[in-house]
């Protein structure tokens, strides 16, 4: 059963098309990505799946529910944090969460939600008083405190240092393990290809492609990147001449070529020919950040 479900979306803002045309389907116990350029309707998007925003044409259903006109029945199952928010700056990380834990028949413990989000130490903090990474982990929890069946994180990591954001990676593992559908939109690469069993990539308004991490990462131009510096100076055009070659760009004395398996097997017996010894040699395969700038256009290079 899908527990999202987004069929022909679309949202303008006077003449401005923000989102055109945008469907989707979130199985039940997903971890359901959406990247984009700034800009391209992610937030917009997510807005509409949230019941936040009335879409312009198209369904949005959330657990069956519309998100707009069930509004009441949605916010029972479906946990959110936004993108920006504030609280009273007076009120503490515990009345927050207390607050927020009465709303609900059968809440989450949030005392556990403030411990696996190391807030434990600031539960008579007042929200004012909190430092960046801090007010983002505190409503992180309040999307959770509701023991959502369904949950909308948006830019989940953002502010975090690299050890809270992989912590934060973990709760989010441990929250679909639990069985709640994660619907997550992000800008940091290695988030998403860590997390999400699937990948939604919008530019323009549109999707421009939907696939698994490895699917997209698949339909990168070049599937290997060779990085490497030269005694002897190879010629650019003899490089660009290799089977499969996507590009080839020399920096700061290092020359990286991009291409394929047949790229590095032909570079291999290019150096063995020119009897050129080729120093810091790496071979690296293709991210998710060269499938996103190819899906996206060399514009957002």
């Amino acid at each position: 059963m899908s527990m999202f479900e987004v069929h022909g979306l679309r949202k303008a803002y006077g003449d401005k098309v923000v989102v055109d045309d945008v469907s989707f389907e979130v199985a039940e116990g997903e971890i359901f990505g959406i990247l984009g350029p700034n800009g391209a309707g992610k937030t917009t998007t997510v807005e509409c799946v949230e019941g936040l925003r009335a879409p312009d044409a198209g369904t949005v259903r959330v657990g069956g529910l519309d998100p707009v006109a069930r509004h009441a029945d949605v916010t029972r199952i479906l946990g959110v944090q936004l993108q920006e928010s504030e609280l009273q700056p007076k009120l503490t990380v515990q009345e927050a969460l207390e607050l927020y834990a009465s709303f609900y028949e059968r809440p989450a413990d949030w005392r556990g939600l403030a411990e696996r989000l190391g807030l434990e130490g600031q539960l008579k903090t007042r929200f004012g008083k909190l430092s960046g990474g801090q007010k983002h982990r505190l409503f992180i929890a309040l999307a959770l405190v509701g023991d959502p069946r369904a949950v909308v994180l948006d830019e989940l990591t953002t502010g975090l240092d690299p050890r809270a954001r992989r912590d934060t990676w973990s709760l989010v593992e441990d929250v679909r393990a639990a069985g709640v559908t994660v619907l997550l939109v992000t800008h940091f690469m290695a988030e998403a290809q860590h997390l999400c069993d699937r990948i939604a990539v919008i530019d323009k308004g549109r999707i421009v492609a939907l696939d698994t991490p490895d699917g997209l990462i698949g339909r990168a131009t070049a599937s290997k990147v060779i990085s490497f510096a030269a005694d002897t100076p190879l010629d650019p055009a003899e490089l660009r001449a290799l089977p499969q070659v996507a590009g080839v760009d020399t920096k700061d004395g290092r020359t990286v070529v991009e291409g394929t398996d047949a790229t590095v097997d032909a570079f291999v017996a290019l150096l063995a020919r020119r009897g050129v010894t080729a120093r810091q040699l790496r071979v690296t395969d293709a991210t998710l950040d060269d499938a996103f700038l190819d899906l996206t256009g060399a514009d957002h290079r």
